[in-house]
């Protein structure tokens, strides 16, 4: 079969590298893509907000799925308006993407349905956001409702720093993410992500991560988007996992369909391990971006065949998905000046260099200048590896990492060190 991939980052090529390997395939499409992006598949001039283009390049190429990578062509309505016109979709639609697509949407689900989640208040004022402020205890997690790229969470040690997070919401410092902002209590314990698919009835887990979203090492600096990821989470333990899924995922669908408009594709939750047991953060409506690529890395069925279950709503049906028991973990290089104003047009070589010392070099934020491959982006490559355990894991990583030549790109040193630390 045809199938159209949308997206240009580094999730989207882990994507592309695994649907590739599918014999269900007949053509990969990808738009916009990027350099890595173009080894899998056939690049395409698309603009992913070009919903009708989209569908006329469909029944022109009889593609019969289209992939939908990032949040804000699912939270568009990219995905409404492929299954009106009658082509199958991986990802959820407009409405139940607001599970992303709003902090405070995802927070009020919560609220109804008993599902653990961290102590809130809904703002859409810079008046009434200051006067919430004061049922809160220190430090205080202040983020903008909408759609900030993984950079709209302040978590605030002092009073002033979180007033001051509110209005640079308030002032358009996030764009329209910030024209309501949710308050919340600061969790103690340790995040993971648990992701699942769901073709909006049958829920099957689809693995576990932790990221580092601090962009310096020690878990130091601002968010982003995520710097470097590793999957397996032990953490997570089985009967963990069991309880997110019971206590919060499945519940989650369950309302999403009561509501009528139930939820199909990816749901990656991301939760807290608290004394009392996991509670949600946040979720996301599409997989993560570095986790997709430490996933992908260690998932060994057909992934198209599992996306096309999940899409035609026969997931109960499907195999249950198989992961390698090794670890994977990934290394994102980012060009000077990320999360700011990122340096772009960097010169990078290597990367096979890279490659052959085992590794597999994602591309995120990357073009071509004549044959010169250039950083076009904040993130821009997620060096990823395997191994028997953490250790090896990290240090087949960052040798590929040190293979790369990135003068204005910059990693941090430290992924996995929490894991590595209880490995011993």
């Amino acid at each position: 079969m045809n199938v159209l991939l949308i997206g240009s980052g580094g999730r989207e090529h882990a994507l592309a590298w695994k649907l590739a390997q599918s014999p269900m395939l007949d053509r990969l499409f990808a738009a916009p893509g990027n350099p890595g992006i173009a080894e899998q598949a056939e690049i395409v001039a698309l603009d992913p907000s070009s919903h009708e283009a989209i569908i006329d390049f469909c029944r022109a190429e009889a593609v019969e799925l289209v992939v939908i990578g990032p949040e804000a062509p699912l939270v568009e309505g990219l995905g409404d308006a492929l299954r009106a016109a009658g082509v199958k979709v991986f990802g959820p639609n407009r409405i139940p993407a607001q599970l992303e697509g709003s902090k405070g949407f995802t927070k009020d689900l919560c609220a109804r349905h008993n599902i653990p989640t961290a102590r809130y208040v809904r703002a859409t004022s810079l008046e009434t956001a200051r006067e919430a402020l004061a049922d809160f205890d220190l430090p205080v997690v202040v983020k903008a409702d909408g759609l900030a790229a993984g950079k709209g969470v302040i978590i605030a040690e002092t009073a002033a720093a979180a007033q001051a997070a509110l209005a640079t919401m308030f002032e358009g410092g996030f764009g329209g993410a910030g024209t309501a902002v949710v308050i919340e209590e600061f969790l103690h314990g340790e995040e993971v992500s648990l992701f699942a698919l769901t073709d909006g009835t049958k829920v099957v887990p689809f693995g576990s991560a932790q990221d580092h979203k601090r962009v310096g090492d020690g878990d130091t600096g601002p968010n982003t988007g995520g710097m470097g990821a590793y999957s397996p989470a032990p953490i997570l333990t089985p009967e963990l996992e069991a309880r997110a899924l019971r206590e919060i995922v499945e519940p989650t669908v369950r309302a999403m369909a009561e509501a009528g408009t139930p939820y199909s594709g990816v749901l990656y939750a991301g939760l807290m391990l608290t004394s009392a047991g996991p509670s949600l953060i946040e979720y996301n409506a599409r997989f993560g971006d570095p986790e997709c690529q430490v996933l992908m890395s260690r998932f060994e069925g057909d992934l198209l065949a599992l996306m096309l279950a999940t899409a035609d709503g026969t997931l109960g049906d499907a195999a249950a998905p198989r992961f390698s028991a090794e670890v994977a973990l990934t290394v994102v290089m980012a060009a000077r000046g990320y999360p700011g104003t990122p340096e772009k047009g960097g010169r990078i070589a290597g990367i096979e260099a890279a490659e052959a010392l085992g590794a597999k070099v994602f591309h995120a934020g990357t073009a071509l200048e004549g044959e010169t491959l250039v950083a076009s982006g904040g993130r821009v490559l997620a060096v990823t590896a395997t191994g028997r355990g953490i250790a090896e894991a990290r240090d087949k990583a960052y040798a590929a990492v040190d293979a790369i030549d990135f003068p204005s790109g910059f990693c941090r040193r430290d992924i996995g060190w929490r894991e590595v630390a209880r490995a011993g």
